[in-house]
């Protein structure tokens, strides 16, 4: 049998999921959770840099999923100073960095649609 069908459901953090998938989907699914992990994914970035390269992420929406990706584990918030201007930075965590293989193949499936399917184009 395989692992995701040991038992009827899986239990992580108190919550139940009925299938693997559900959990790991539970974690990085959504429109911007695994684009904010491919942003983190080579070295750790400040709020403002995530939101020059997702210019279409509304603030309260990366604010939210940074909070839920750091909430699950994934990413580490580290704050510098104690008084204004502080300096906030966001990194991927050693359980974080075991998403990089998913990542990367949904990179090159992206890569390989756009090239079949679209085009790549340049903003000026």
């Amino acid at each position: 049998m395989k692992t995701e069908c040991i038992g009827d459901a899986i239990k992580v953090n108190g919550q139940e999921y009925p299938c693997t998938v559900s959990l790991a989907m539970d974690l990085v699914g959504g429109k911007w959770k695994a684009v904010i992990l491919y942003h983190l994914k080579e070295r750790e970035k400040r709020y403002s840099e995530l939101r020059r390269e997702m210019p279409d992420i509304t603030e309260m929406t990366l604010s939210l999923q940074l909070k839920q990706l750091e909430k699950d584990g994934l990413i580490s918030r580290n704050v510098f100073g104690e008084k204004p201007p502080i300096k906030v930075t966001y990194q991927l965590t050693d359980f974080g960095q075991t998403f990089r293989p998913v990542l990367e193949a949904l990179v090159s499936w992206g890569n390989a649609i756009a090239e079949e399917k679209g085009e790549f184009i340049t903003r000026t």
